[in-house]
């Protein structure tokens, strides 16, 4: 399958060494979205010696000061993620390779996957529909789901022929209500799938969540932004 290409890191030259909030640094913002990557996420902040100062699960802020009065933390929708980083709304973001492969914007450099808030996306049908025959048979699918770009090519490039609807959320219920054939969709356990009579037919890929930083602030700040980036890959995950 050839899906949209995420950006590889090149580091600039210079600024080796410069402290935090030195003087190619300043005020750092890294972006976040509640739930899971949060959660997987909050660890590898504190490995990289910064702690959130309050609970985000509980505090009604948006801004969070942190541990480093020169970082502090947005929190913001997953699927913005992406877009607060593009435009400047922050210098980094962790956002899931699902988001960043639908969002496909510039302005955008993935230097490390965090190998945090892992998951698979699939194609999912209910237990009756005979999927594999379908294909074979070069049947015309009708596919729910929010990630149509990524859906789009990938049954493109098997030669299949679908109708993409797009749906935000309880993607499940699409075959079960006759709305579509197939969904695509992320999958973790699986226990949802088997709770609403859904089975796994075909992993399109794996998914985790990647940092993501801002070209221009890597530039401007790179003498404190380049230092937490490796941070970051200290404390990823082996």
């Amino acid at each position: 399958m050839t899906t949209p290409k995420l950006t590889a890191f090149a580091a600039p030259q210079g600024g080796a060494g410069l402290p935090w909030g030195g003087p190619a640094g300043g005020l750092i913002t890294l972006a976040l979205s509640k739930g899971r990557i949060l959660d997987e996420c909050l660890p590898l902040l504190k490995a990289a010696g910064i702690e959130v100062q309050e609970d985000p699960d509980t505090s009604r802020k948006l801004i969070l000061a942190t541990s480093r009065p020169d970082v502090r933390v947005v929190l913001v929708r997953a699927s913005d993620v992406p877009t607060y980083v593009q435009y400047g709304g922050a210098d980094l973001g962790v956002a899931g390779k699902d988001v960043l492969l639908e969002h496909s914007g510039d302005g955008l450099y993935v230097p490390l996957d965090l190998k945090i808030a892992r998951c698979r996306m699939s194609v999912a049908t209910r237990a009756d529909f005979d999927y594999a025959s379908a294909v074979k048979q070069g049947s015309r699918i009708r596919v729910a789901t929010k990630y149509t770009g990524v859906a789009r090519q990938h049954f493109a490039d098997k030669g299949v022929h679908v109708d993409l609807i797009k749906l935000y959320g309880s993607m499940e219920l699409a075959p079960l209500t006759g709305l579509a054939d197939a969904i695509v969709d992320l999958v973790s356990s699986g226990s949802t799938l088997r709770a609403n009579h859904l089975v796994e037919v075909e992993t399109i890929m794996e998914i985790s969540s990647r940092l993501v930083v801002n070209q221009a602030a890597l530039k401007l700040k790179q003498g404190a932004i380049r230092p937490l980036i490796e941070a970051f890959e200290s404390a990823i995950p082996r």
